[in-house]
């Protein structure tokens, strides 16, 4: 049972939810923004603020100032140990990642100035109350994806929400939306169209797995970059828009990048 200070913060709180940043600093920069004007309470970062990018020291950076929280993703850990599973493309631009960061952990003395330090303290999960924090699912914390298609794998989800307490908040998949026990996937994309900005949502008294979508590479054919505002038992999903141009060029003027991850975001997928 959950003490009475623990459910209080779990409810009370207004916390923005952001991941899968992906050393995007211009959508990184524009969701700040964003959040500045909603008053919440906290951030938390689901992980993944390198790989596929252009700017991952200068993400990390803005994540470990402003994130009161920010968890281990799937190429935050490439960025640490040599990568498996990932396709060509993203173990090239991983690879380069990590260039990156040792790059500008050579010119600090101090070690608190250390990314790859500060990278290897992240944890996996995190909870709070009856809420479960992940990068991937909460079977896998930081590795398994949990597509919207994966409502018709009745044998994977049921087993993933047993071990959901009550709502787990995750990303990996950039595709927003909503599971809920009953194999229902609301998603993001379908229901708020580019002329809307937000999209509220009511959580269901029992379970659900909630994917914030991502910053800086989103999957849904909405090229804005997306985050979401967890306030009681409500929603809110932000598309944020941002110079995606910008990063683009960036991105295709490193070799080691594919221009493939800079035509993409134009693209929203």
């Amino acid at each position: 049972m959950l003490a009475g200070s623990d459910r209080t913060k779990a409810i009370r709180v207004k916390r923005a939810i952001i991941s899968d940043i992906h050393g995007n600093l211009e959508a990184l920069q524009a969701v700040f923004a964003d959040i500045e004007q909603q008053r919440v309470d906290e951030v938390f970062c689901l992980g993944d603020v390198v790989g596929y990018g252009p700017n991952p020291c200068e993400c990390l950076k803005v994540v470990k100032d402003r994130c009161q929280l920010v968890l281990l993703g799937n190429h935050d850990q490439g960025a640490l140990i040599p990568p498996e599973g990932f396709n060509v493309g993203a173990e090239r631009a991983i690879e380069w990642t990590r260039t990156q960061i040792e790059h500008h952990d050579r010119q600090r003395r101090n070690a608190a100035q250390r990314l790859d330090d500060y990278l290897g303290e992240r944890p996996r999960f995190h909870t709070v109350g009856d809420l479960l924090f992940v990068h991937g699912s909460a079977r896998r914390p930081i590795d398994e994806y949990v597509f919207p298609e994966d409502i018709y794998n009745p044998l994977k989800m049921e087993h993933i929400f047993e071990l959901v307490p009550r709502y787990c908040f995750q990303g990996h998949t950039h595709i927003g939306g909503v599971f809920t026990p009953e194999l229902e996937f609301h998603d993001v994309g379908g229901n708020l169209p580019p002329d809307r900005d937000e999209w509220e949502v009511e959580l269901p008294a029992t379970k659900a797995m909630v994917n914030v979508g991502s910053v800086g590479q989103p999957r849904d054919h909405d090229p804005r970059a997306c985050y979401v505002i967890h306030e009681h038992d409500k929603l809110r999903f932000r598309r944020v828009q941002y110079p995606a141009d910008v990063t683009c060029r960036k991105i295709h003027a490193v070799p080691d990048l594919d221009n493939y991850l800079g035509d993409r975001l134009l693209l929203g997928k």
